[in-house]
C-alpha cells in the first residue's frame, strides 16, 4: 500500500511542455504513472508523450476530473502562482521539483497548504515512488529501487538512491521512498512522515537520511522520545565534516550559530532510542538483523 502515492493516484504535470518536465513525464509513464494531463499556459491543445496539454489547471480539472495529484517543474519565479493555482483548484497532493523559491512565498504556500488540509512534498525534492503500485512522482531513477516493505525519508536524494540500492542489492525492498526536499522550508517534515510509515501496515521498518543544518533531526527525536519508537527504525546523518556558517549542497544544509551539526542530530536520534548508522552500508546490515 505505501504512503501518499498509489493505485488511485491521478497526475497532473504543471511545466510539462519545458525540458526537465516533458523528459520526466515520459519516465514517470514508462514505470506506470498514471499521468492525465499536463499544463502550460499558451501550449493548450498539444500533446507530449500523449499526455494532452492545457492552458489552466482550471481546463485541465474540468477536462479530467479524477485528476488528484500534482507535479511542478514550474521556473522558480512562477512556481508560487503554479502551486496556488494546483491548491485553489482542489488538488491535494503536491510534489515541488522546482528549487531556489523564495523562502517567504513557501511560508505562505505551506501554511495555506495547511489551511486546505493539502500534503505539499518539496520544494527542491526528488519526489516520491511507491514500488510496490508501480507509481513515481517525482525525478527519482526507478531502476534501484524494488518492492518491499520499508520506508524511507530523505532530506538527500543522492543519499536515498545509495541506500535504496543497497537494500534493494540485499533483497530488502521498499513500501514507498521520499524526498522532503533540501531547503529550509518544505511541506512535510520529518515527524510527519515518520508518523505516516508508522501507521501504514505495509511499512514494517523505516529509514531516515538527514544532513546538517536546521533542527528538523532534533524534533523527529524529541517525538519519538515522547511517542515511543513503534518500527524498526535506523537513520544516517549526511556531513560529520562540513565546516561551521558553509553550505553543503543544499541550501537547507548549513550548520550556524552551533546548531544543526551532524553530532547534535546524531545525538539527539540516539538518546530517543534511533541507531544512528556510521556508513549506508550499516544502514543494510541493521535492518538484516531487525527483519
Amino acid at each position: 500500500m505505501g504512503i501518499i502515492v498509489d493505485k488511485s493516484t491521478r497526475v497532473l504535470v504543471q511545466g510539462i511542455t519545458g525540458r526537465e518536465g516533458s523528459f520526466h513525464t515520459r519516465i514517470m509513464l514508462d514505470y506506470g504513472t498514471q499521468i492525465i494531463a499536463g499544463v502550460t499556459p499558451g501550449k493548450g491543445g498539444i500533446r507530449v508523450h500523449g499526455v494532452p496539454v492545457y492552458n489552466s489547471v482550471e481546463e485541465a480539472l474540468r477536462r479530467h476530473p479524477e485528476i488528484n495529484t500534482s507535479i511542478i517543474f514550474v521556473p522558480a519565479r512562477y512556481a508560487p502562482d503554479a502551486i496556488y493555482e494546483a491548491l485553489d483548484n482542489s488538488i491535494r497532493n503536491i510534489v515541488i521539483i522546482t528549487e531556489h523559491i523564495p523562502l517567504h512565498e513557501m511560508l505562505r504556500i505551506v501554511n495555506y497548504a495547511k489551511i486546505l488540509g493539502a500534503t505539499i512534498i518539496g520544494p527542491n525534492t526528488p519526489g516520491i515512488i511507491n514500488p510496490v503500485d508501480r507509481v513515481k512522482v517525482g525525478i527519482m531513477p526507478s531502476r534501484v529501487f524494488r518492492e518491499g516493505n520499508i520506508g524511507i525519508v530523505s532530506r538527500s536524494g543522492t543519499l536515498t538512491y545509495e541506500i535504496a540500492y543497497a537494500l534493494s542489492l540485499s533483497g530488502l525492498g521498499q513500501s514507498t521512498c521520499l524526498g522532503i526536499g533540501g531547503d529550509p522550508i518544505v511541506g512535510l517534515d520529518f515527524i510527519e512522515v515518520v508518523k505516516m510509515f508508522f501507521e501504514d501496515e505495509d511499512t514494517k521498518a523505516v529509514v531516515v537520511i538527514g544532513e546538517i543544518g536546521g533542527d528538523m533531526e532534533e524534533r523527529l527525536a524529541d517525538y519519538l522520545k515522547k511517542r515511543g519508537i513503534e518500527k524498526p527504525i535506523v537513520a544516517f546523518i549526511a556531513g560529520k565534516t562540513a565546516p561551521p556558517g558553509r553550505r553543503m549542497g543544499h541550501a537547507g544544509a548549513i550548520i550556524s550559530m552551533g546548531m544543526g551539526t551532524a553530532r547534535s542530530k546524531i545525538n539527539a536520534l540516539e538518546d530517543a532510542g534511533v541507531v544512528v548508522a556510521v556508513t549506508p552500508t550499516d544502514v543494510v546490515k541493521y535492518l538484516k538483523k531487525h527483519l
